[in-house]
């Protein structure tokens, strides 16, 4: 049965806003006493967390899909839907999030960092909000936006000052075991080490991890062997230890040989590996033979600039010499790294020529408009409603959306399509000086809720109405930014 998983792949989802609500006041002798209905609640998000206790990613293995809850729509009484509950997912520290490209979309390292992997989306506005000077009793409300939909790849790569590598049964597993206080699975043959393990050493004040990674063996680095899988994992160490094996039964091996097999597998996976602090652990040296074996070939280590220190993992020999080693190369590493700097605000304002939208021509003659803004109020429009539509028209006409079409050489009747190819909003265009105005003359008033006026106050509303519509009152929306 799999215990560790360190790469999955996650399908996530936000929630949906709510739908806005368009309703009327009523009470005993006020039976159209305004809009009052609320606004839709915001979808939660998807957010992934670090903690500390998580070390794997089996429960994303296992369960893949994870969905946040969708926001309340609004009633009645001025009564907004309650927003959706956001999903926190716990993920180990030093996951790093990646598109199905592979690139790069946030690396999580640290208790408690987090990372929004899909928004939720905002709730639709109810005809109350809506309401002006000039709207004064809209008949119809905004629908919520959907959430974001993502397929996202997290791979886990093991956050450790010391990284052992070197062939299988080099003696790793009991180093780590007798330096630390982790418990691996211990056995005589090949690949008994499955997983990476990671255990915590104190050496004087300095306290630090210390990881090795299983199944190096020569073309780890081209997928051969598990070595491929785990080479992730001495990423982000700061000092690499070269476990080699003194006492192998293998007549085909000498430690200088595993060496620099071992090197040229570290080469070739790139990653900066080739940068990083060396130190060499000759093992097994309580074996008669395997003593003389590193006399021998330590001079010849020496020589190429290694540090090199004899151990025995089984007797317990040089092991405080080589912590203490370990402790100085760690504690330099960190004191080499730049500090982190406050976290800044960066403001960077639009263009003073961005519309925030595009119109083309493609090859078929349609004109397709795109733009967060025109998207996402086609998805807030209810198209069964005629004033909901006609508000969509005038939305887009006062963005400049008609002029650019225009511009763009689009003619009566010619078709146009808001969004993306696979989820679009397709119409005929028809070229208006205010969208609809004709057609629905005061769109979204009810003129039920009105009583009748004198003349002189009907003029005054008139002028009012001039003077707002140059403000341009009726695009007010409180979600904008």
């Amino acid at each position: 049965m799999t215990t560790f998983v360190d790469r999955v792949e996650l399908h996530v989802a936000a929630g949906n806003g709510g739908h806005g609500c368009a309703s009327v006041h009523r009470e005993k002798f006020k039976p159209l006493g305004g809009p009052d209905g609320g606004n839709g609640g915001r979808g939660g998000d998807v957010i992934l967390t670090v903690d500390q206790s998580v070390t794997t990613l089996l429960e994303y293995h296992h369960s893949p899909h994870r969905k946040a809850t969708n926001g309340k729509p609004g009633e009645g009484g001025n009564r907004s839907g309650k927003d959706g509950q956001d999903l926190v997912l716990f993920v180990p520290d030093g996951t790093v999030v990646q598109d199905k490209a592979g690139n790069v979309l946030a690396d999580l390292v640290g208790h408690g960092t987090s990372y929004v992997a899909a928004q939720g989306g905002r709730g639709g506005l109810g005809n109350a909000a809506l309401a002006s000077a000039r709207r004064k009793a809209p008949g119809f409300a905004l629908l919520g936006v959907p959430g974001d939909m993502q397929d996202i790849v997290l791979e886990l790569k093991t956050v450790a000052d010391v990284a052992l590598v070197g062939y299988p049964s080099a003696g790793k597993s009991s180093l780590i075991s007798v330096l630390s206080a982790a418990k691996p699975k211990i056995a005589d043959y090949p690949f008994t080490t499955l997983v990476p393990n990671l255990g915590v050493v104190t050496a004087g004040s300095t306290v630090y991890t210390i990881a090795d990674v299983p199944g190096l063996i020569p073309g780890a680095s081209q997928g051969k062997g598990l070595g491929l899988e785990f080479l992730r994992h001495v990423e982000r160490c700061s000092v690499l230890v070269h476990v080699l094996d003194t006492a192998t039964l293998e007549s085909d091996r000498d430690p200088v040989s595993d060496l620099d097999i071992i090197e040229e597998e570290l080469r070739q996976y790139g990653a900066g590996l080739d940068k990083r602090p060396r130190m060499v652990v000759l093992n097994k040296i309580d074996v008669p033979d395997g003593k003389d074996l590193a006399e021998m070939v330590r001079p010849d280590l020496e020589a190429r600039g290694y540090r090199v220190f004899e151990v025995s993992a089984v007797a317990h020999m040089g092991l405080k010499e080589l912590s203490f080693a370990l402790a100085d190369v760690v504690a330099k590493a960190r004191a080499a790294k730049p500090k982190e700097e406050a976290t800044r605000i960066v403001i960077r304002p639009k263009a003073v020529d961005d519309a925030g939208f595009t119109v083309t021509r493609e090859e078929d003659g349609l004109f397709r408009v795109r733009g967060e803004k025109p998207e996402r109020w086609v998805r807030q429009t209810d198209f069964s409603n005629d004033e909901a539509v006609g508000y969509l028209a005038d939305r887009l006409n006062r963005l400049g959306v008609e002029e650019q079409l225009m511009k763009a050489g689009a003619r009566s009747g010619d078709g146009v399509a808001i969004g993306p190819e696979d989820n679009a909003v397709v119409f005929d265009w028809e070229p208006t000086v205010m969208a609809g105005a004709e057609m629905l003359g005061r769109r979204g008033e009810d003129h039920r809720f009105e009583a009748p006026r004198p003349a002189a106050q009907r003029r005054r509303d008139k002028q009012a109405e001039r003077d707002e519509s140059e403000r341009e009152y009726d695009d007010f929306d409180p979600f904008e930014k």
